[in-house]
């Protein structure tokens, strides 16, 4: 049964693939906005991921509480210091009716070894060398302490529905980054939702996939409607009025609103999401001198923001790794001081300042629009005259790629909950081949930072690691690679019965096919 979805010239995609079980019970979501893509590689982001858990599985998962979960592969072991061996469940299908097996963990490795976001992510992991239908080795070039870390990132791709040509030509296997491809617009994978219906920024439906390998899960949800609505006041009232059952994400302003409603319940956790600016050094040369770096650092009141637009739903940062993270280093405190900042523009010789453009999302990051114009005023304060331009995130991305201001904001939470994983998209010196400093758009570079990096990802020894990680971040502070701003907190807003609360974790990437509605 080789069908699969196509999107009409209108823009909506319908479905064509078979086995779809009949919707009985309907979640409506509304998230601030939608995956751009339906490519699981296109893009290293949030939406992808809560995408890729919907219609993919992973290898391996996180729960809650940070440990590994079992489930596309049920198990593994470690053969030698560089090799892992993966046992892959029987009789897994996609949604094409295909069955899946390793010769597709194989060529979906190969995929993300291209793909320019994910690359970076698997640069130690050298190959999969196929055992049979079930087992594959899992290869890298070293000893890693994060092999399972990493395999929570593998989401088997149907490499038969994938490969070969469209009509028109085009191979089917193509990764385009924000553009027309038969990957970003088709989909099978073997997760508990085949879409149904797309229209990019308006719906997207997921129809339970009644091939679904996981018959053991509780989930009983037949069918999610995903609408995006950017602004949250109208995406909390959508919740509120019952039009919708579960939002993500609540903001600050209507965390008691939601949590008193008697008829919902807010679910919150500590969030490990840095949210940063960027400053580009290729742009303005004022910002290659540390000095001024420093200076922005100085003159931007983190907690001020943490306290009056994040009604004090975050944690103040002054490094990119949370604490609990291996780097996290308690004696870096957050900067904050005017006349400091001042002094260091006119030791650098910019006590007249300068201009520059400035950049963020405005429906991606909590309260992003807001933060970046307050950043901006506090800017003012020492001269720097800020040109700011607020964007949704579908456009905002592209222009992200293309470094496209002097200042860019962007928020990461670790991929592998490990501090290494900031410094190698964030701030580690570019590199295109590796994939390294991908999301580096202030194209800051350390060779002492990222060979600290290097080390720590091939030492075993936590101890000695988390040395490393905290030296890697002094430097970081040091030399002010970035502004970090706060840690977001999360927080989701579902209708009482509908049991979020066992689905949702520190990745904000809720398990919604294990979501049980009453």
């Amino acid at each position: 049964m080789n069908k699969f979805i196509r999107i009409a010239a209108a823009g909506m995609m319908s479905l064509t693939f078979g086995a779809v079980a009949q919707a009985d019970v309907t979640v409506k979501v509304a998230y601030d906005a939608d995956p751009v893509s339906l490519d699981p590689h296109e893009q290293l982001s949030g939406g992808t991921l809560q995408f890729s858990h919907m219609s993919f599985d992973p290898l391996v998962r996180w729960t809650q509480d940070l440990q590994f979960e079992p489930r596309l592969a049920e198990s593994w072991e470690q053969i030698d210091a560089t090799t892992t061996r993966f046992h892959l469940r029987s009789g897994v299908k996609f949604h094409s009716g295909n069955v899946m097996t390793a010769a597709d963990v194989d060529w979906t490795f190969d995929r993300l070894k291209e793909s320019p976001d994910f690359k970076g992510i698997f640069s130690l992991f050298t190959d999969v060398n196929v055992i049979d239908d079930h087992t594959f080795d899992l290869i890298t070039s070293e000893p890693y302490p994060l092999v399972l870390h990493t395999v929570t990132y593998i989401f088997p791709m149907d490499s038969k529905f994938y490969s070969g040509t469209t009509d028109d030509g085009k191979d089917r296997s193509e990764l385009v980054k924000h553009g027309d491809s038969f990957a970003s617009r088709n989909v099978s994978g073997t997760g508990p939702f085949v879409v149904s219906e797309r229209e990019q920024g308006v719906k997207m439906v997921f129809d339970r996939f009644d091939g679904y390998w996981d018959t053991e899960t509780a989930g009983n949800v037949d069918q999610i409607i995903l609408t995006p609505i950017k602004e949250s006041p109208t995406r909390v009232a959508a919740l509120l009025s019952g039009d919708v059952d579960f939002i993500a994400p609540v903001p600050p302003t209507d965390l008691a609103r939601v949590d008193e409603n008697a008829s919902t319940d807010l679910i919150t956790m500590p969030g490990t999401r840095i949210i940063t600016f960027q400053m580009n050094q290729d742009r303005v040369e004022a910002l290659k001198d540390a000095r001024v770096r420093q200076a922005i650092d100085y003159a931007v009141n983190n907690a001020g923001i943490v306290d009056r637009i994040m009604r004090g739903f975050g944690t103040v940062g002054a490094q990119a790794s949370p604490a609990g993270y291996l780097g996290h280093n308690p004696d870096l405190a957050p900067r904050f001081d005017v006349e400091k900042a001042k002094a260091l523009m006119a030791e650098a010789g910019y006590a007249d300042g300068f201009e520059l453009t400035m950049m963020a999302p405005n429906n991606r990051y909590v309260n992003d629009d807001k933060i970046a114009q307050a950043v901006a005023s506090m800017l003012a304060k020492i001269n720097i005259k800020v040109d700011l331009q607020t964007m949704p995130k579908a456009q905002y991305w592209p222009a992200f790629d293309e470094r496209a201001a002097d200042m860019m904001m962007i928020g990461w939470h670790s991929d592998t909950e490990d501090s290494a994983n900031f410094h190698q998209f964030l701030s580690h010196c570019v590199d295109a081949e590796t994939g390294n400093g991908q999301y580096n758009s202030g194209n800051f570079c350390n060779a002492e930072a990222d060979m600290l990096m290097a080390k720590a990802n091939a030492e075993t020894d936590s101890g000695k690691r988390a040395e490393l990680l905290q030296q890697m971040e002094t430097i970081l502070y040091n030399e002010a690679a970035f502004i970090p701003l706060h840690w977001q907190n999360l927080a989701w807003g579902a209708r009482k019965g509908v049991h979020a609360d066992k689905i949702v974790n520190a990745l904000n990437f809720p398990y919604f096919g294990d979501l049980v509605v009453d």
